[in-house]
């Protein structure tokens, strides 16, 4: 991996598991199984679907189509998951597919065209299809822990109040060049 996209993507990608984690971390297995209405997704729902797109897309990312004939998506939104290791195992075996696959890459990968669902994209574009899809879904799963935990919640960003803190604290370091993960 020598390119400064694909050393991005991968910390915006740990960024994004990271948050993922955090909003876990706080909650009990019964919390991350809570469902607020009918047909709406529990964050293990919604962690399932993360992780059946996440093995069908970087499987074979360069040679076969990211929609794989043997992924079941609609089964992805069935809740099976039995505690909450057996949802962090797959967490981590989905993010594990997507960085194995994202550290093999070169830059000269990047234009490359691959194929999802017959649509092509060069590498770059497909990256970035996931780089939105993904933070799509885990802000549902931090949204959904902030109304579980209610004023219980953790803040896993600049804290209500803080934001001149923060700021000073970002201000009172020397410019340079960093990735905005860097000092998390």
């Amino acid at each position: 991996m020598d390119s400064s996209f694909l050393t991005s993507a991968v910390k915006q990608f740990e960024y994004y598991k990271s948050l993922g984690e955090k909003t876990f971390n706080q909650l009990s297995f019964e919390e991350l199984k809570m469902e607020f209405a009918e047909n709406s997704n529990s964050i293990v729902i919604i962690v399932k679907h993360l992780v059946g797109n996440m093995l069908s897309r970087w499987t074979h990312f360069l040679t076969e189509d990211g929609e794989k004939e043997w992924r079941q998506r609609d089964l992805e939104f069935e809740d099976t998951y039995t505690s909450k290791e057996d949802l962090l195992t797959d967490w981590n075996k989905g993010w594990n597919f997507l960085f194995s696959a994202l550290n093999e890459l070169t830059e000269a990968d990047l234009e490359r065209i691959i194929y999802i669902r017959n649509q092509e994209h060069t590498v770059t574009e497909a990256i970035n299809r996931q780089l939105a899809h993904y933070p799509y879904h885990i802000g549902q799963i931090v949204f959904l822990g902030k109304l579980i935990k209610g004023k219980d919640w953790q803040s896993l960003s600049i804290s209500k109040g803080n934001s001149k803190k923060y700021n000073e604290e970002k201000f009172s370091k020397e410019k340079g060049r960093r990735h905005f993960t860097d000092d998390l």
